[in-house]
């Protein structure tokens, strides 16, 4: 968005507030090498330093008009118009600054009074922008973190899910969207499973990234020891704070070069085969203890020692009651 145009401050004008303002306005180079610079003004007409704002924080409610101010610095022996402005795109429209021309005398500081408008139908959360600072062939964007008062939503996706070869190794390619209105630090847990098992495990951890409200992000995971052979599911969990979650999940066919010409579907039946016979075995043998016990304890019951008649009577009856539907399983095993 072009700059609206503006009054411009003459170097007459800057140097009279500069005397009004008193001599903390006034900017003493270390060397004619150095370049202007843009940065939120300090508090009280303060001496520029080191523990200044990196950064400008404005919040409020839809609908209010917050302000602020851009401090100007040339500390150089000649002086320079800058032209300074909001972020052309996004909630840096609502930005209005005093001027949009300012000429900054050598050695001095000059304060660009700012406004931000917020509109009264401005969704809740976070709205990054900049004001953009811009003279002599060279820009300087000075981060604002806008944050409009209200209800927070905290939502993201996880889209896009790919793995990629190279070589032995591999890449997990994905997407990370922010869907609400706050933002966020991502947290990225992978899994793989594959025909043999699991095949990758890896713990959430922070993402070295911030995702604004709205953000779309293309990443990258890298897999050094991706299996040779296998059929493999890639699972992304992403989170982050306020309740935000995303997940996706991506196939991946491993082959071994040797093979390459070998179709793959024919390499992976084998192991799918494989490993559901294993299965299948092991079930059965499970199966079959399981079948064991009750004989045994039958066989154990009839071999113990015989009681009186009534009470032998009353026995055989309970017995009978109780065992009729292992006889059928227990005299197979035993004609076996």
């Amino acid at each position: 968005m072009p700059f609206r145009t503006r009054a411009v401050v003459t170097g007459a004008a800057l140097a009279t507030a500069a005397a009004l303002l008193g001599p903390a306005e006034a900017y003493a180079a270390r060397n004619d090498g150095e370049r202007w610079t843009a940065a939120p003004a300090p508090g009280g007409g303060a001496r520029p330093s080191a523990q200044d704002r990196p950064y400008f924080y404005l919040e409020g409610a839809p609908g209010t008009v917050l302000k602020d101010r851009l401090a100007l610095t040339n500390p150089t022996g000649s002086a320079v118009t800058i032209r300074v402005g909001g972020a052309p795109a996004g909630p840096g429209r609502w930005i209005v600054t005093a001027s949009e021309e300012v000429r900054v005398p050598p050695r001095t500081r000059a304060d660009v009074p700012f406004t931000v408008t917020v509109p009264g139908d401005a969704d809740p959360g976070d709205h990054p922008t900049a004001l953009v600072a811009e003279a002599s062939g060279r820009k300087a964007a000075v981060p604002v973190h806008l944050r409009v008062t209200g209800p927070a939503l905290a939502a993201l996706s996880v889209e896009d899910v790919a793995v990629e070869r190279r070589g032995s190794a591999a890449v997990i390619r994905y997407v990370l969207v922010n869907r609400g209105n706050t933002t966020l630090a991502p947290r990225l847990a992978v899994h793989a499973d594959g025909l043999f098992g699991p095949a990758l495990r890896r713990a959430a951890r922070v993402l070295p990234v911030t995702l604004p409200p709205g953000r779309r992000l293309p990443l990258t995971e890298p897999w050094p020891d991706p299996p040779a052979l296998d059929s493999v599911d890639v699972r992304l969990t992403v989170t982050a704070a306020g309740g935000a979650r995303g997940t996706a999940v991506a196939a991946y066919t491993a082959v071994p070069w040797g093979a390459a010409a070998l179709p793959p579907a024919g390499l992976l039946a084998g192991a799918a085969v494989w490993r559901l016979r294993r299965r299948r075995r092991v079930g059965d043998s499970r199966a079959g203890a399981a079948q064991k016990a009750p004989c045994q304890a039958e066989a154990t019951r009839a071999s113990a020692p015989q009681v009186g008649a009534s009470q032998a009577s009353a026995f055989q009856v309970g017995t009978s009651r109780a065992s009729a539907p292992q006889a059928g399983p227990c005299r197979a095993e035993a004609d076996a």
